[in-house]
């Protein structure tokens, strides 16, 4: 009864049911069952060793899908606020324009890109000098870029080439020597709500001097900025 009672005190459960297997009654059953729990747990750690290291694993990759996932979420997030805004901007404040032909040069060229402000005449009106982005009134489905000469109630007329609002001669220095026309035209008072505007570019410009005077609803807004080509960069 000695043995079987001090025997099973220093082992674990698994070492037990080792015990029971090769019980033989003899005193060296202890040192036995002792010999076989210290061989027995190495393997018992390693048996539990994998899986912890498997959870640990999967823990980690969970983590970074959900992290990425996270990521993805917030990147979309981004790119859907800023096409929101982007519509909004180009909706109800600024569209950019890209100028088509050379109507207004030297001021504007070819292919120049343009930020337009369609908000500054929510809240004013155009005034002579403004460089505009207008509606074709011929065809509104086109957008032509031109400056405001004159506006309701002014008197216009245009004596070979150089233009007079009420009667006082246009300082247009802004137009060279070699671009000026040599065309009459008026006098003509300009409508209530209405705009007299030319191109810069006097001998070749299609504006009021052939397809008369604009609404103001057709006035899209006033050219800010010219940002492409970067070198020739300027704000109006």
């Amino acid at each position: 009864m000695q043995d079987s009672e001090s025997a099973p005190l220093p082992l674990e459960p698994v070492v037990v049911s080792a015990e029971s297997a090769g019980s033989a009654g003899s005193a060296g059953s202890v040192d036995t069952a002792e010999t076989d729990s210290a061989r027995s747990l190495p393997v018992l750690v390693d048996a539990q060793d994998p899986p912890a290291a498997e959870v640990a694993a999967s823990r980690h990759r969970s983590a970074q899908w959900l992290r990425a996932g996270r990521e993805i979420m917030a990147g979309v997030q981004t790119l859907f606020s800023a096409a929101v805004y982007a519509t909004l901007i180009v909706t109800f404040g600024f569209q950019i324009a890209r100028v088509d032909g050379l109507s207004m040069a030297p001021t504007l060229e070819d292919h120049d890109r343009l930020i337009v402000n369609k908000l500054v005449y929510e809240i004013g009106d155009p005034r002579p000098g403004d460089i505009v982005m207008l509606y074709y009134p011929r065809n509104p489905e086109k957008m032509f870029v031109k400056r405001v000469i004159a506006r309701e109630g002014d008197y216009v007329r245009i004596v070979d080439g150089r233009v007079y609002v009420n009667d006082i001669p246009l300082n247009d220095d802004y137009v060279p020597a070699e671009f000026r026309s040599h065309d009459d035209w008026g006098p003509e008072v300009i409508q209530q709500g209405y705009y007299f505007v030319l191109g810069d570019h006097r001998n070749n410009s299609s504006d009021s001097r052939i397809w008369g005077q604009v609404p103001k609803k057709y006035i899209v807004g006033k050219v800010k900025v010219r940002w492409w080509p970067l070198q020739d960069a300027k704000i109006f």
